[in-house]
């Protein structure tokens, strides 16, 4: 489904109104070509489909009401100086609270006549002077003007429909928790108070109903069947016992009817050691198959780790893992082991195959352990991102950072990759000192300017940007 962008475009009666028609024009192309539904007025409804008086504004509110449910940002485009108040009014009178992008027409210097010019540069300060005034949080381009048919405006554009996608995720966002947190692990206690301030609601379910729900499915019943065929189609299963496996498509088969059944769109799952005890299996391989789909799903019950997970996905479009920060990297200070046993999606793990908890074998029988998943995280850009309840505060707070997964190998078992992060060492310290968990959500692309302007100006979470220039 396409994202949908309300547009207003500014203008003042002083400056050409034939610039005002012909830069609408110009960005609805850009946009359209783009990919993106457009709500905006016409030139039935005012002037060049433009933004000037009270009257304007307000026809614009009741149009953006209209489509509320579909409009995840607004961008304001100046193609001459543009009305200030207008464009204001009609963002407080639709209601809408969305992101915001303030974009304005450069001028050429040898077009500066009464006839030609815009003053949009001039205008766009107006217009954010006016939007600080009334309580209107927005985000600026990379450069103070912009032409729409430059590469820079496209990659504006691209990153705000980040921003938008991640602000307009966490909106009404319920998350699943299942099962109890390991009792050793305080480190990923949240407040479930605190989130629900935000606006994010935790459904519950405890591991005895999952476990008692995957024990009343027959073998052979046909959902089991089609999802074990899933799951053998997904990775390399060779020496993994089919009982084992029947399991394992049993709780996907639970997982994926609690999740319809709740309407959360992430999980958080207690993976030990009661559901390798009580049932014999681990979860990972379910909970892969989960990411892989879009639906993040996070080990040892921490939901505040699954939320990262889902921002960077909301950011990317693709699927996220949750790893240990685990190891130092020989003598180099700028690189880290992530690792975990693990439950990475297919698309975070090359050579993806199917393997047993060794941790947990070393205390259970390698049979109760079977479903983690092997392999190594492919080299290329990577995000970093935990989000983290703060009872203290009574805030949601995070921290963002960029880097590389590198090409070194590691010999060892599980999901396993090597960072590099400049000034790493400086990032370790940060989160020690302010008490952020082990665990790290990552994504296979750089996205962190669009997290830390979500998180920061519109989510209102406390965000440390590592890479901050």
């Amino acid at each position: 489904m396409a994202q949908t962008l309300g547009v207003i475009v500014g203008n003042r009666g002083f400056f050409p109104d034939e610039l005002a028609r012909e830069g609408r024009e110009k960005v609805l192309a850009v946009l359209e070509d783009m990919g993106f539904d457009v709500v905006t007025l016409s030139p039935g409804d005012t002037k060049f489909g433009t933004v000037e008086t009270f009257e304007d504004a307000e026809k614009c509110a009741r149009l953006f009401d209209q489509y509320r449910k579909d409009i995840s940002g607004i961008i304001v485009t100046l193609p001459n100086f543009g009305d200030e108040k207008g464009v204001a009014y009609a963002i407080r009178l639709s209601g809408l609270n969305v992101p915001v992008l303030v974009h304005a027409f450069p001028d050429r210097t040898d077009l500066l006549d009464v006839k030609h010019r815009r003053d949009s540069f001039c205008g766009k300060l107006s217009v954010c002077n006016n939007l600080k005034q009334f309580g209107i949080p927005f985000s600026l381009t990379t450069y103070h003007t912009e032409d729409p048919d430059s590469e820079v405006f496209r990659k504006d554009i691209e990153w705000f429909a980040g921003v938008c996608r991640v602000v307009q995720g966490f909106k009404n966002l319920k998350a699943g928790a299942i099962g109890a947190r390991p009792n050793a692990f305080n480190t990923v206690r949240f407040s479930e108070k605190i989130l629900e301030r935000h606006g994010i609601s935790v459904e519950v379910a405890d591991l005895s109903e999952i476990i008692g729900a995957c024990e009343r499915l027959q073998d052979g019943d046909q959902k089991v069947q089609e999802k074990l065929a899933e799951i053998k189609g997904y990775l390399d299963t060779s020496g993994v016992p089919e009982q084992a496996l029947v399991k394992i498509a049993k709780l996907a088969v639970v997982l994926d009817e609690w999740i319809a059944r709740t309407g959360v769109r992430l999980v958080a799952i207690q993976c030990w050691t009661s559901i390798e005890e009580n049932f014999g299996i681990m979860p990972c391989t379910a909970m892969s198959m989960l990411s892989e789909r879009l639906i993040p799903a996070a080990c040892e019950v921490d939901l505040t780790g699954a939320l990262g997970m889902y921002a960077l996905q909301l950011a990317s479009g693709k699927p996220s893992a949750l790893v240990d920060w685990n190891n130092n990297f020989n003598d180099d200070p700028d690189k880290a082991i992530l690792f975990h046993c693990s439950n990475f999606p297919k698309s975070l793990l090359r050579g993806i195959r199917m393997g047993y908890g060794d941790i947990i074998s070393s205390t259970l029988p390698k049979e109760q352990t079977y479903g983690t998943c092997y392999g190594t995280i492919p080299e290329g850009p990577v995000t970093l991102s935990r989000l983290a309840t703060d009872d203290t505060t009574g805030s949601i707070v995070a921290y963002v950072a960029e880097g590389e997964i590198t090409q070194d190998e590691v010999k060892t078992f599980g999901g396993i990759g090597v960072v590099k992060v400049e000034g790493l060492q400086e990032l370790l310290a940060f989160l020690c000192e302010n008490g952020f968990e082990h665990h790290v959500a990552i994504n296979l692309a750089h996205v962190g300017e669009i997290l830390v302007e979500a998180f920061d100006k519109y989510l209102g979470f406390d965000t440390y940007w590592h890479n901050e220039a």
